[in-house]
């Protein structure tokens, strides 16, 4: 067993495990790919539908060089600059943007939060800069001298750009200079019009490129509140009630400040299923916030006679955004969110790489979760009954079965992949490639 880790130019760690298996298959495992993670809860179609079904074509590259280049062809299809691309079509004075067409006529602004907003920026500036106005992006510091470095100036903006670069965050926790750049963004949306055009690029850390807290909170209750939340096992979507409740931009904050301006957001996934209202804690995602959501949560997890002063404050406050009905369809409107990357589209490309290269593409699941051990374990067993010259042991898909739950992959989609791992086998196939994407801990 070999692991190969990549650096996405966005800044986030990624990896797959390679395990070459005689005469057949090896395990290819995309774990958290790029700030885009390899994901969705979109199931799979049939059998082999994201892939094709083409006969696969003989290689003599080695299995190595092989497992190498179906990796290198799932992080290109998610690179920042080559998504924006795909997504941006310029027609003279306007743009489509996922079957929708808008008018530029030097009304563009831009604003963007992530680990790889650097190359998305560059790239939208590229495509549209003759009708920007101003940008502002929150970068992780320290991302332009490591781009430079590792010679991805094409991920970086031009000397004459017009978008500011505030650089914060430092080891991907909230501080004063990303609190300084979600001001400034703030500030921006604030004074838009309906003439304008409000582009927001937003990709995996957003959240704490973002921070706003409501005064009188300051960021380090914001921080201790969520933190405690976090030590006692709070899930992701109450973290993101009690951030949404405690911020000025975060939970569609954002989009009420650029109301009435036309808002499009195009969104890099790092999150299980795409869940745009959990990506960077969805800041251009119309959501209500109730007090009372929030209190519960915290006396969920025995914090709520412990908080700071200020954040229950800001809790007994009416929700200043949405004043009636009127208003929330009125924002949902003008706000167009676009998945634009995410783990589904990096293995779709993979497999067809894989084909390209000899072997039968298998999509086990977009969503591979939990104890990695267990994962493990279940890369083997499936290993095991793929190899099996007979019919596999009862016993095999059995674990497999009950392994399933354990790491948020489905019955019905273990089922379908054994399935085509035991007509590979009766039926003499070559080596069959089986994919996976999740984020595994």
């Amino acid at each position: 067993m070999t692991y190969l880790s990549q650096a996405s130019v966005g800044g986030l760690k990624r990896g797959i495990s390679v395990e070459h298996i005689e005469p057949r298959p090896f395990v290819l495992e995309a774990s958290e790919l790029f700030m885009a993670r390899f994901l969705s809860l979109v199931r799979p179609q049939p059998l082999l539908a994201l892939v094709g079904w083409r006969k696969p074509t003989l290689c003599k590259m080695s299995m190595d060089s092989r497992a190498r280049q179906v990796f290198a062809a799932a992080v290109e299809a998610v690179q920042p600059d080559a998504v924006v691309r795909q997504s941006i079509e310029r027609k003279e004075d306007s743009v489509i943007i996922n079957g929708q067409k808008f008018t530029l006529k030097h009304n563009l602004h831009l604003v963007g939060f992530g680990k790889a907003v650097m190359g998305m920026a560059a790239e939208a500036e590229r495509i549209v800069g003759d009708h920007l106005v101003e940008g502002v992006i929150s970068v992780p510091h320290g991302i332009q001298q490591t781009l430079q470095q590792h010679g991805k100036q094409h991920l970086l903006l031009k000397e004459n750009s017009r978008i500011k670069v505030m650089e914060g965050a430092k080891h991907n926790l909230p501080d004063t200079d990303a609190q300084r750049a979600a001001e400034r963004i703030k500030q921006l949306a604030s004074e838009l019009t309906e003439e304008d055009l409000l582009l927001v690029l937003i990709s995996g850390g957003g959240s704490a490129l973002l921070p706003a807290p409501i005064p009188p909170i300051v960021l380090q209750e914001k921080l201790d509140v969520t933190r405690r939340l976090a030590a006692a096992g709070a899930t992701i979507q109450e973290l993101n009630t009690v951030r949404r409740a405690l911020s000025f931009l975060k939970g569609g904050g954002l989009a009420h400040y650029a109301h009435p301006a036309q808002v499009v957001a195009l969104i890099l996934s790092d999150v299980i299923g795409d869940p745009v209202d959990l990506i960077a804690s969805g800041p251009t995602v119309c959501s209500e916030v109730w007090p009372e959501e929030v209190l519960s949560v915290l006396e969920r997890y025995k914090l709520l006679n412990s908080i700071p002063a200020s954040v229950k404050e800001v809790l007994g406050r009416p929700n200043p955004r949405l004043k009636d009905d009127k208003d929330k369809t009125d924002m949902a409107e003008n706000v167009l969110n676009v998945v634009i990357g995410s783990n589904g589209i990096a293995l779709k490309s993979a497999g067809l790489r894989a084909r390209e290269l000899g072997f039968r593409p298998v999509v086990l699941s977009l969503g591979v979760c939990g104890d990695v051990r267990s994962v493990s374990r279940l890369y083997g067993l499936l290993a095991r009954f793929a190899c099996s010259p007979e019919e596999p042991p009862p016993e095999i898909a059995a674990e497999v079965l009950k392994l399933g739950p354990e790491v948020g992959v489905e019955s019905w989609d273990l089922c379908r992949t054994m399935q085509v791992l035991g007509e590979g086998r009766t039926e003499g196939w070559g080596y069959t490639c089986l994919l996976a994407g999740g984020s595994p801990l």
